[in-house]
């Protein structure tokens, strides 16, 4: 029998909040490259949930962009001030269904750890309100986001660190991502692993290594947690007319 999932560790962007990271790495690379090549399936092939340094270089050099290496730092100082700008004016707002299944997992007895590679996670997700008043980072009982790690995802290294923090084994734990690395790097961390695909990029996330891939997470049988299973619920049978 397999072991229960005893916690869930989530990525931040793209999973629990729909923020303005895709939109700021764009708009930043004017001067640098040409953005009409930074594409959503773009942004989540060679950025999403990799280091902003990492992230910078792998687009400009996938981009063209001259003196790639050299000029990462420079396009990812502009994106983060942008990305701060548009932080502190409220261009983010949380996913409902996010929202519901990390409540659920709460109830149902799991801890809960943030991962994202970003630092700004512990900023929007403070600005978000519960409806008994708490703030949606209160609801998680680590944060890990922004670590330093020795290498970024797809390396488990912060995912592994976010498991010890649970003290959970990381075979118990489930991750919940958006991205292809973290996907990568939940499997790399021996740990079970749940896409969640809000751009159409099923496809992707399977390729990577899933172990269960949804449109959203409402369609994830949390019962099944407790049996060492990741599932979708099963489709209701439509009601006839009387």
């Amino acid at each position: 029998m397999r072991p229960a999932l005893l916690a869930a560790i989530f990525d931040v962007d793209g999973v629990l909040v729909d923020s303005p990271h895709e939109r700021a790495w764009r708009e930043a690379l004017a001067g640098f490259a040409d953005p009409a090549g930074f594409t959503t399936a773009f942004y989540q092939a060679n950025v999403a949930g990799k280091r902003r340094l990492e992230g910078a270089r792998t687009a400009l050099e996938r981009l063209g962009g001259p003196q790639a290496a050299a000029r990462s730092t420079e396009y990812a100082n502009k994106k983060q001030a942008l990305i701060d700008r548009l932080i502190e004016e409220g261009s983010f707002e949380v996913f409902p269904d996010a929202l519901r299944f990390s409540a659920a997992l709460k109830a149902a007895g799991l801890r809960l750890a943030l991962a994202s590679s970003s630092k700004n996670a512990a900023a929007m997700l403070s600005r978000l309100e519960l409806p008994d008043g708490r703030t949606l980072l209160q609801l998680f009982d680590a944060d890990l986001s922004g670590r330093e790690v020795p290498k970024g995802k797809p390396d488990p290294a912060l995912f592994l660190l976010a498991a010890e923090a649970l003290e959970t084994p990381p075979a118990q734990c489930v991750v919940v991502e958006d991205a292809p690395a973290g996907i990568r790097a939940a499997c790399a961390g021996g740990m079970t692993s749940l896409g969640i695909a809000r751009l159409g990029d099923e496809a992707l996330l399977r390729e990577a290594g899933a172990d269960l891939v949804v449109t959203s997470l409402d369609h994830v049988e949390i019962a099944a947690l407790a049996m060492g299973t990741l599932r979708a619920q099963a489709a209701k049978e439509p009601v006839a007319n009387a």
